[in-house]
């Protein structure tokens, strides 16, 4: 297995998790009979979302009965062991109610505060990566029959105007009083996608983007994919710098770019 040795057994149980809730998410993806209701945050949560979540909390109970859990849908237990588990069990919601394949799970292990294990599953695109602390980042794509998993390495531009950023799009930018620092930044890119989620940071830590950024987000949302870009030799931050990924917002460079688009995104 692709994994830092002291860590492949994380690892193990970390993809198993994954499988876990694709056999609950992927049967409802696009099913006429799923049922969404809408959070207090007036954001959508499927049943999906919630079954998923708990299949994976009751699977860590047998096996994994002294770390704790942080959850989107269920919240927070308290670590006994200094180690906790962090889900996403669909990132993408919206994405996943409309119909669109670029929703994923996401899985992070924490030991003392600091992310090891990190996987990244895309089930309806036959899509994952997965990193472990010192160990790198691999990816593996079945939708192109590959059954051997693929280092992944950021790129190597070094400036801004041949860079290609992805990134939520402009309400969310707007909406933290951003909308003219996303704008400046994508004018001074060579190209913009708008692939949300996270999707656009695997495709940083691949090498296809030199940058991805989300102005809001959780740790749920990006502790997995910090750990996945760093490994592939990316860098990744809050929009304001701070590597903590539970600081409210994510940017993920080739390294190269960070100090640039930082600075644009300061205001400067």
């Amino acid at each position: 297995m692709t994994a830092a040795p002291e860590h492949v057994g994380d690892l193990a149980l970390a993809l198993a998790l994954a499988d876990i809730a694709d056999q609950i998410t992927t049967p409802k993806f696009k099913a006429a009979d799923l049922e969404v209701e809408t959070k207090p945050d007036l954001t959508p949560v499927s049943e999906s979302d919630k079954a998923a979540e708990l299949a994976i909390r009751e699977h860590l109970k047998q096996v994994r009965p002294d770390d704790a859990v942080v959850g989107e849908e269920f919240g927070a237990e308290e670590a006994k062991n200094g180690r906790r588990w962090i889900l996403d069990p669909i990132d993408g919601t919206k994405s996943y109610v409309r119909g669109m394949p670029t929703w994923s799970t996401l899985i992070a292990l924490q030991d003392q505060g600091e992310t090891i294990v990190a996987v990244v599953a895309m089930p309806a695109v036959a899509r994952r990566w997965w990193a472990t602390k010192g160990g790198g980042a691999w990816t593996l794509n079945r939708a192109l029959g590959g059954g051997e998993a693929e280092r992944c390495q950021v790129s190597k531009v070094p400036d801004l105007a041949h860079a290609q950023l992805g990134w939520s799009g402009i309400e969310d930018w707007d909406a933290e009083g951003k909308g003219e620092q996303i704008i400046k930044l994508a004018r001074s890119c060579w190209r913009t996608r708008g692939m949300g989620d996270a999707w656009q940071y695997m495709l940083v830590a691949e090498g296809a983007f030199e940058i991805a950024t989300d102005p809001e987000a959780t740790l749920w949302d990006l502790a997995a994919p910090a750990l996945i870009v760093e490994e592939a030799g990316g860098t990744f931050t809050s929009v304001s710098g701070d590597p903590d990924p539970g600081t409210g917002s994510g940017l993920a460079t080739n390294g190269l770019v960070h100090d640039r688009v930082l600075a644009i995104l300061a205001g400067d």
